[in-house]
Protein backbone atom coordinates (compact mmCIF):
# COMPACT_ATOMS: atom_id res chain seq x y z
CA UNK A 1 0.00 0.00 0.00
CA UNK A 2 2.67 2.81 0.71
CA UNK A 3 4.83 1.74 -2.14
CA UNK A 4 1.62 1.67 -4.30
CA UNK A 5 0.95 5.29 -2.77
CA UNK A 6 4.24 6.71 -3.20
CA UNK A 7 4.32 5.80 -7.15
CA UNK A 8 1.07 7.40 -6.87
CA UNK A 9 2.55 10.66 -5.85
CA UNK A 10 5.58 10.57 -7.60
CA UNK A 11 3.51 10.25 -10.70
CA UNK A 12 1.09 13.15 -10.07
CA UNK A 13 4.30 15.45 -9.19
CA UNK A 14 6.02 14.51 -12.62
CA UNK A 15 2.72 15.11 -14.58
CA UNK A 16 2.41 18.78 -12.51
CA UNK A 17 5.98 19.95 -13.29
CA UNK A 18 6.00 18.68 -16.98
CA UNK A 19 3.48 20.37 -18.09
CA UNK A 20 3.31 23.57 -19.55
CA UNK A 21 -0.27 24.38 -19.44
CA UNK A 22 -2.34 23.76 -16.18
CA UNK A 23 -3.89 20.01 -16.14
CA UNK A 24 -7.18 19.39 -15.46
CA UNK A 25 -8.98 16.90 -13.44
CA UNK A 26 -10.11 14.98 -15.92
CA UNK A 27 -6.76 15.09 -18.01
CA UNK A 28 -4.45 13.74 -14.72
CA UNK A 29 -6.82 11.03 -14.12
CA UNK A 30 -6.32 9.80 -18.19
CA UNK A 31 -2.76 9.85 -17.31
CA UNK A 32 -2.01 7.71 -14.33
CA UNK A 33 -2.53 4.36 -13.71
CA UNK A 34 -3.83 4.37 -9.91
CA UNK A 35 -6.71 7.21 -11.04
CA UNK A 36 -7.88 5.15 -13.72
CA UNK A 37 -8.11 2.12 -11.75
CA UNK A 38 -10.48 3.97 -9.21
CA UNK A 39 -14.38 2.95 -8.85
CA UNK A 40 -16.18 6.15 -9.28
CA UNK A 41 -15.71 9.61 -9.98
CA UNK A 42 -15.85 9.89 -6.08
CA UNK A 43 -13.28 7.74 -5.64
CA UNK A 44 -10.93 9.37 -7.46
CA UNK A 45 -11.70 13.06 -6.17
CA UNK A 46 -11.19 12.11 -2.59
CA UNK A 47 -7.56 10.24 -3.62
CA UNK A 48 -6.79 13.15 -5.96
CA UNK A 49 -7.53 15.74 -2.87
CA UNK A 50 -5.35 13.76 -0.67
CA UNK A 51 -2.34 13.17 -2.98
CA UNK A 52 -2.30 17.17 -3.95
CA UNK A 53 -2.65 17.97 -0.23
CA UNK A 54 0.09 15.44 0.68
CA UNK A 55 2.51 16.95 -2.45
CA UNK A 56 1.63 20.40 -0.88
CA UNK A 57 3.22 19.13 3.03
CA UNK A 58 6.28 17.83 1.61
CA UNK A 59 6.46 21.39 -0.36
CA UNK A 60 5.42 20.90 -3.60
CA UNK A 61 4.13 24.52 -4.94
CA UNK A 62 1.01 23.56 -6.76
CA UNK A 63 -1.31 26.06 -8.51
CA UNK A 64 -4.71 25.69 -9.15
CA UNK A 65 -5.67 28.07 -12.42
CA UNK A 66 -8.81 28.67 -13.84
CA UNK A 67 -9.52 28.86 -17.53
CA UNK A 68 -11.96 31.10 -19.83
CA UNK A 69 -14.30 28.33 -20.02
CA UNK A 70 -14.85 28.02 -16.04
CA UNK A 71 -12.47 24.78 -15.45
CA UNK A 72 -9.93 24.43 -13.30
CA UNK A 73 -6.58 23.15 -14.10
CA UNK A 74 -3.43 22.54 -11.72
CA UNK A 75 0.74 22.54 -12.52
CA UNK A 76 3.80 22.72 -10.41
CA UNK A 77 5.68 25.31 -12.09
CA UNK A 78 9.69 24.86 -12.53
CA UNK A 79 11.19 28.41 -11.45
CA UNK A 80 8.61 27.77 -8.23
CA UNK A 81 9.94 24.69 -6.94
CA UNK A 82 13.44 25.24 -7.24
CA UNK A 83 15.00 25.45 -4.38
CA UNK A 84 17.72 28.74 -4.09
CA UNK A 85 21.31 28.11 -4.13
CA UNK A 86 23.03 26.73 -1.24
CA UNK A 87 25.00 29.10 0.60
CA UNK A 88 26.57 27.72 4.16
CA UNK A 89 29.84 28.59 5.41
CA UNK A 90 32.00 25.78 7.18
CA UNK A 91 30.77 26.59 10.31
CA UNK A 92 27.04 26.26 9.61
CA UNK A 93 28.12 23.02 7.74
CA UNK A 94 28.99 21.46 10.91
CA UNK A 95 26.35 22.75 12.58
CA UNK A 96 23.79 20.94 10.52
CA UNK A 97 25.98 17.59 10.39
CA UNK A 98 25.82 17.36 14.05
CA UNK A 99 22.40 17.94 13.79
CA UNK A 100 22.17 15.00 11.70
CA UNK A 101 24.39 12.94 14.08
CA UNK A 102 21.99 13.32 16.75
CA UNK A 103 18.79 11.81 15.12
CA UNK A 104 21.35 7.97 14.49
CA UNK A 105 19.54 6.51 16.71
CA UNK A 106 15.60 7.45 16.02
CA UNK A 107 13.56 6.77 12.60
CA UNK A 108 14.30 10.29 11.41
CA UNK A 109 17.96 8.77 10.70
CA UNK A 110 17.33 8.40 7.13
CA UNK A 111 15.43 11.90 6.64
CA UNK A 112 18.76 13.42 8.03
CA UNK A 113 21.32 11.87 6.32
CA UNK A 114 18.92 12.07 3.09
CA UNK A 115 18.86 15.80 3.61
CA UNK A 116 22.54 15.88 4.58
CA UNK A 117 23.36 14.25 1.12
CA UNK A 118 21.50 16.27 -1.01
CA UNK A 119 22.39 19.41 0.71
CA UNK A 120 25.93 18.21 -0.20
CA UNK A 121 25.55 17.67 -3.93
CA UNK A 122 23.61 21.23 -3.87
CA UNK A 123 27.39 22.86 -3.32
CA UNK A 124 27.65 22.80 1.15
CA UNK A 125 31.05 22.98 1.89
CA UNK A 126 32.73 19.50 3.61
CA UNK A 127 33.28 20.58 7.06
CA UNK A 128 35.59 18.02 9.01
CA UNK A 129 33.84 16.22 11.81
CA UNK A 130 35.33 16.78 15.08
CA UNK A 131 33.09 14.22 17.02
CA UNK A 132 34.21 11.65 14.50
CA UNK A 133 38.05 12.68 14.76
CA UNK A 134 38.87 14.24 17.52
CA UNK A 135 36.42 12.64 20.02
CA UNK A 136 35.45 9.03 21.43
CA UNK A 137 31.72 11.27 22.26
CA UNK A 138 28.93 11.61 20.06
CA UNK A 139 25.43 13.32 20.64
CA UNK A 140 22.74 11.16 20.60
CA UNK A 141 19.04 11.45 21.02
CA UNK A 142 18.35 8.09 22.17
CA UNK A 143 14.50 7.42 20.30
CA UNK A 144 12.86 3.56 21.29
CA UNK A 145 9.46 4.95 21.85
CA UNK A 146 6.88 3.25 18.99
CA UNK A 147 4.93 6.24 20.15
CA UNK A 148 7.65 8.57 19.21
CA UNK A 149 6.80 9.30 15.31
CA UNK A 150 3.17 9.57 15.91
CA UNK A 151 3.43 11.80 18.66
CA UNK A 152 6.15 13.82 16.85
CA UNK A 153 4.11 14.29 13.51
CA UNK A 154 0.64 14.78 15.53
CA UNK A 155 2.63 17.70 17.11
CA UNK A 156 3.94 18.86 13.91
CA UNK A 157 0.28 18.51 12.38
CA UNK A 158 -1.45 20.26 15.44
CA UNK A 159 -3.67 16.62 15.74
CA UNK A 160 -5.72 15.48 18.63
CA UNK A 161 -4.40 12.20 19.67
CA UNK A 162 -5.71 9.15 22.07
CA UNK A 163 -3.72 6.13 23.36
CA UNK A 164 -3.57 4.18 26.06
CA UNK A 165 -1.56 4.80 29.02
CA UNK A 166 -0.54 3.49 32.29
CA UNK A 167 0.54 6.04 35.58
CA UNK A 168 3.46 4.88 37.29
CA UNK A 169 0.82 4.43 40.05
CA UNK A 170 -1.94 2.26 38.22
CA UNK A 171 -1.98 -1.18 37.41
CA UNK A 172 -3.11 -0.80 34.30
CA UNK A 173 -3.61 1.81 31.26
CA UNK A 174 -6.31 4.01 30.72
CA UNK A 175 -7.35 6.06 27.42
CA UNK A 176 -6.31 9.12 27.08
CA UNK A 177 -7.63 12.27 24.27
CA UNK A 178 -4.98 14.73 24.18
CA UNK A 179 -3.98 17.57 21.51
CA UNK A 180 -0.52 17.30 21.74
CA UNK A 181 1.34 20.39 21.77
CA UNK A 182 5.26 19.40 21.94
CA UNK A 183 7.61 16.76 22.71
CA UNK A 184 10.57 16.97 25.60
CA UNK A 185 13.58 15.22 26.45
CA UNK A 186 14.55 15.18 29.98
CA UNK A 187 17.32 13.20 31.33
CA UNK A 188 17.10 10.25 28.40
CA UNK A 189 13.46 10.06 28.91
CA UNK A 190 11.14 11.25 25.97
CA UNK A 191 8.25 13.53 27.58
CA UNK A 192 4.70 14.76 25.80
CA UNK A 193 3.34 17.86 27.43
CA UNK A 194 -0.55 18.68 25.92
CA UNK A 195 -4.00 18.87 26.71
CA UNK A 196 -6.21 16.51 27.83
CA UNK A 197 -9.29 16.56 27.10
CA UNK A 198 -11.10 13.94 29.10
CA UNK A 199 -9.67 16.21 32.61
CA UNK A 200 -9.39 19.77 31.08
CA UNK A 201 -6.25 20.41 31.85
CA UNK A 202 -2.46 20.61 30.72
CA UNK A 203 -1.04 17.46 31.16
CA UNK A 204 2.57 15.48 30.54
CA UNK A 205 2.73 12.12 29.41
CA UNK A 206 5.59 9.88 29.67
CA UNK A 207 6.00 7.94 26.24
CA UNK A 208 7.74 5.11 27.77
CA UNK A 209 4.04 4.57 29.70
CA UNK A 210 2.33 4.80 26.54
CA UNK A 211 1.31 1.28 25.32
CA UNK A 212 -0.35 0.03 22.07
CA UNK A 213 -0.91 2.57 19.12
CA UNK A 214 -1.29 6.25 18.80
CA UNK A 215 -4.17 7.12 16.88
CA UNK A 216 -4.74 10.29 15.28
CA UNK A 217 -8.70 11.81 15.72
CA UNK A 218 -10.09 14.17 13.14
CA UNK A 219 -10.82 17.76 14.39
CA UNK A 220 -9.07 21.04 15.39
CA UNK A 221 -7.58 21.59 18.55
CA UNK A 222 -9.88 22.98 21.18
CA UNK A 223 -7.22 24.69 23.69
CA UNK A 224 -4.46 27.42 22.30
CA UNK A 225 -1.15 25.90 22.54
CA UNK A 226 1.30 28.06 24.71
CA UNK A 227 4.71 28.93 23.51
CA UNK A 228 7.29 26.64 23.83
CA UNK A 229 9.07 28.35 26.88
CA UNK A 230 5.73 27.60 29.23
CA UNK A 231 5.51 23.99 27.91
CA UNK A 232 9.02 23.10 28.56
CA UNK A 233 8.75 24.35 32.11
CA UNK A 234 5.73 22.19 32.59
CA UNK A 235 7.88 19.40 31.51
CA UNK A 236 10.46 19.96 33.69
CA UNK A 237 8.25 20.72 36.38
CA UNK A 238 6.42 17.68 36.55
CA UNK A 239 9.46 15.65 35.88
CA UNK A 240 10.57 16.70 38.69
CA UNK A 241 13.39 19.86 37.93
CA UNK A 242 11.87 22.40 39.52
CA UNK A 243 12.44 21.72 43.38
CA UNK A 244 10.37 23.35 45.77
CA UNK A 245 11.85 21.59 49.22
CA UNK A 246 14.47 18.71 49.94
CA UNK A 247 14.12 14.78 50.53
CA UNK A 248 16.50 12.93 52.35
CA UNK A 249 16.98 8.94 50.87
CA UNK A 250 19.35 6.38 51.91
CA UNK A 251 21.04 4.71 48.29
CA UNK A 252 23.02 1.99 47.86
CA UNK A 253 27.06 2.16 47.58
CA UNK A 254 27.91 2.65 43.64
CA UNK A 255 24.16 2.75 42.94
CA UNK A 256 22.14 5.71 41.50
CA UNK A 257 24.48 8.42 39.97
CA UNK A 258 22.03 10.30 38.18
CA UNK A 259 20.95 10.70 41.84
CA UNK A 260 24.51 11.29 43.18
CA UNK A 261 24.55 14.17 40.39
CA UNK A 262 22.35 16.57 41.82
CA UNK A 263 22.54 15.82 45.44
CA UNK A 264 23.10 18.86 47.78
CA UNK A 265 24.83 16.57 49.75
CA UNK A 266 25.92 12.84 50.14
CA UNK A 267 27.41 11.15 53.88
CA UNK A 268 28.51 7.46 54.15
CA UNK A 269 26.34 5.47 56.45
CA UNK A 270 28.06 1.92 56.57
CA UNK A 271 27.17 -1.42 55.21
CA UNK A 272 27.33 -0.37 51.72
CA UNK A 273 24.88 2.52 52.03
CA UNK A 274 25.32 6.37 52.02
CA UNK A 275 22.85 9.54 52.74
CA UNK A 276 21.77 11.91 50.35
CA UNK A 277 19.77 15.10 50.27
CA UNK A 278 18.14 15.57 46.66
CA UNK A 279 15.97 18.47 45.58
CA UNK A 280 12.41 17.44 46.32
CA UNK A 281 10.29 18.62 43.34
CA UNK A 282 6.57 17.32 41.29
CA UNK A 283 7.76 13.70 39.64
CA UNK A 284 10.26 13.36 41.71
CA UNK A 285 8.89 10.21 43.28
CA UNK A 286 8.21 8.65 39.66
CA UNK A 287 12.03 8.83 39.41
CA UNK A 288 12.97 7.34 42.78
CA UNK A 289 10.63 3.87 41.93
CA UNK A 290 13.03 3.38 38.95
CA UNK A 291 15.80 2.65 41.24
CA UNK A 292 14.11 -0.36 42.71
CA UNK A 293 15.70 -1.83 46.00
CA UNK A 294 18.91 0.55 45.68
CA UNK A 295 16.50 3.16 47.11
CA UNK A 296 14.62 3.77 50.39
CA UNK A 297 13.13 7.22 50.97
CA UNK A 298 13.53 8.43 54.69
CA UNK A 299 11.85 11.84 54.54
CA UNK A 300 9.69 13.37 53.45
CA UNK A 301 6.75 11.04 54.86
CA UNK A 302 4.58 11.80 51.81
CA UNK A 303 6.71 11.33 49.31
CA UNK A 304 7.65 8.02 51.28
CA UNK A 305 4.27 7.01 51.28
CA UNK A 306 3.97 8.22 47.13
CA UNK A 307 7.04 5.92 46.59
CA UNK A 308 5.49 2.90 48.78
CA UNK A 309 2.56 3.16 46.68
CA UNK A 310 3.69 3.37 42.96
CA UNK A 311 6.26 0.38 43.93
CA UNK A 312 2.92 -1.54 45.16
CA UNK A 313 0.96 -0.75 41.77
CA UNK A 314 3.96 -1.94 39.61
CA UNK A 315 4.55 -5.55 41.58
CA UNK A 316 0.36 -6.16 40.86
CA UNK A 317 0.91 -5.18 37.68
Amino acid sequence: MAIAKAERLMNLALCLLGTRRPLSKRELRGSIEAYLEAGSDDAFNRMFERDKDDLRELGLVIETVENLDGDTGYLARRDSNRLPPITLDAEEAAALGLAAKVWQQARLAGAASGALQKLRAAGMPEAEDAYEVHSALEPRIPVHEAAFEPLMLACRDRRPVTFDYRKANAARPEQRQVEPWTLECWRGHWYLAGWDRDRGAERVFRLSRISGRVRSRAGAFTVEAPDVVTVRETVESWAGETATRTARIRLRAGAGYPLRSRAISVRELGDGWDELEIPYGHGLDAWLVEFGPDVVVQEPADLRADVVDRLRAVAKD
